[in-house]
């Protein structure tokens, strides 16, 4: 049985996070990759939308379904490129909670206060102080981010912990099979787990981490012979210089948010730069500290912080792409708040080296934290004060519906939204319909839609709004026929707002 050390204190942290994470849940708007859990786990994973409109309320309705298992194993082998574990767990859940957004932002939750549970047991594990592990990991954005959004980065994240809290005990035959069922299960899950689980794999190189995972691997190699060509496109090509600077952004971003994102000009430069110090001073306060020589559970921490980093530019360099986005660097947050807590631990004890970092109290007292714990802790809360309510940060489908709810008026017969059908088909339609009223016409439009094809499908409207979300090619690829479409004698522009433009036939 794992000693907390202080079980009321990580009580009252897991209770924090337990608040955060719902609120974000609660408050932030539909994001595009979680419409297609809903439309997975709803039996109907790509729609063909017809050519006449549709209601609002039809493509919620295609999301409310409960798929079995088979059928969401054999979407995924037809039109994807995911494992089927986080699916079909999520499928059975549904079952049970209900078949909503927030019902399935609910598991990921669940999932990331597990995860934070399993930080507090390897900090102890490792000699660090539970709750500072517990509330960094917390103050990450990309931790925060994919603990609640419906995808299976949460699920995956529990699952690697849990993989390296089997690490950092005595390893024997039971814990190290059993690591490896952990890491396998986390790699079907999300593919990009496997970097963590197979860093400390060449690390430990022990054939029964190998043996746990080989069924997962299995289960992984069958889904993903199916699946390896049907996403051409989705990265652009792969340059050393653009995918450092992009991985640098992005691990930043992973722990300190979008700060910059809320500001303009001179300004948004400054704190672009005062995030980016952060950074650099908190690394140098890791480096310093050399965990990597300070026994064998540190140096797992240290290779599971920067597999993730190397994972993405190794597999860019092999297929000639970059896949490096804030969500794909989570895997690496937890163990690069474990080595932060380790870091301002060891400093405290160490006033005479770290005087930029911690101040001592007197003779005889140990150091108390001045600059570097109370700064990181500052810009975590603030970028997760905006993860929760800035809609800089946020995707556009809330923003859009609000600025049509604004323009006045119930929806009617006369009035037709125009949307982006989008690479997918489902991430655009899905996230706006869950915000528009139930009874607001919808005329799905793609990429191969001529300007005729449009004034031909909106020809019994008398007032059209174009929601232009261009959130991938072929929804930019829309909007250019979608505009032309209507700057024409005949009609005329009578609103324009956050994402949208309205029009009014003469």
């Amino acid at each position: 049985m794992v000693n907390l050390r202080l079980p009321s204190r990580v009580l009252a942290v897991l209770t924090f996070a337990v608040v955060v994470l719902t609120t974000a849940a609660w408050l932030r708007s539909p994001e595009y990759d979680e419409q297609y859990t809903l439309f997975l786990a709803g039996g109907t994973a790509r729609p063909q939308w017809p050519e006449a409109p549709i209601q609002a309320a039809e493509v919620v309705a295609l999301q409310a379904g409960h798929a079995d298992l088979a059928t969401v194993a054999a979407d995924l082998r037809r039109v994807d490129v995911h494992p089927p574990l986080y699916f079909w767990t999520v499928s059975i859940w549904r079952a049970f909670v209900g078949a909503s957004l927030l019902a399935a932002r609910l598991f990921s939750i669940l999932c990331g206060v597990a995860a934070l549970v399993i930080v507090s047991a390897i900090a102890v594990r490792c000699g660090i102080r539970p709750i500072p592990a517990m509330l960094l990991t917390l103050g990450c954005y990309g931790f925060v981010y994919t603990s609640i959004i419906a995808r299976g980065f949460a699920l995956a994240q529990a699952l690697t912990l849990g993989g390296v809290w089997m690490l950092t005990k005595r390893r024997t035959n039971t814990s190290l099979v059993a690591a490896g069922v952990l890491f396998g299960a986390a790699t079907s899950c999300n593919y990009l787990s496997v970097f963590v689980g197979a860093a400390l794999g060449l690390l430990v190189r022990d054939w029964r981490l190998l043996a746990g995972a080989a069924p997962f691997l299995a289960l992984d190699g069958w889904f993903f012979a199916a699946q390896h060509g049907a996403r051409h496109g989705q990265f652009p090509s792969f340059s050393l210089t653009a995918a450092l600077t992009r991985l640098v952004a992005y691990q930043v971003a992973g722990l300190f948010g979008g700060l910059p994102l809320y500001a303009d000009g001179v300004l948004r430069g400054a704190i672009a730069g005062g995030v980016g110090l952060l950074a650099l001073c908190l690394l140098v306060a890791i480096v310093a500290t050399r965990p990597w020589m300070a026994g064998p559970n540190l140096r797992l921490l240290t290779v599971a912080a920067i597999a993730p980093a190397v994972g993405l530019l190794s597999l860019g360099l092999a297929f000639n792409n970059t896949p490096i986005e804030l969500r794909y660097l989570c895997f690496g947050l937890p163990y690069i708040a474990l080595l932060a807590a380790w870091a301002c631990q060891q400093h405290a004890a160490k006033p005479a080296w770290s005087r930029l970092f911690f101040a001592p109290m007197g003779r005889g007292r140990a150091a108390w934290p001045l600059a570097l714990p109370y700064a990181v802790g500052a810009v975590q809360c603030a970028a997760i004060a905006g993860l929760v309510l800035a809609p800089a940060t946020m995707q556009p489908a809330r923003s859009a519906a609000r600025a049509i709810a604004a323009l006045g008026g119930k929806p009617d017969a006369a009035t037709i939204v125009l949307l982006p059908r989008g690479n997918d088909g489902v991430g655009i339609v899905g996230a706006f319909g869950r915000e528009v009223p139930a009874t607001l016409r919808l005329l799905i439009i793609s990429p191969t839609d001529t300007v005729l094809d449009i004034r031909s499908r909106t020809q019994p409207f008398s007032r059209v709004i174009l929601a232009l979300l261009g959130q991938d090619s072929d929804s930019r690829n829309c909007l250019p026929s979608m505009r032309r479409a209507f700057a024409s004698p005949g009609w005329r522009l009578i609103a324009a707002g956050s994402n949208i433009e309205a029009y009014e036939r003469e």
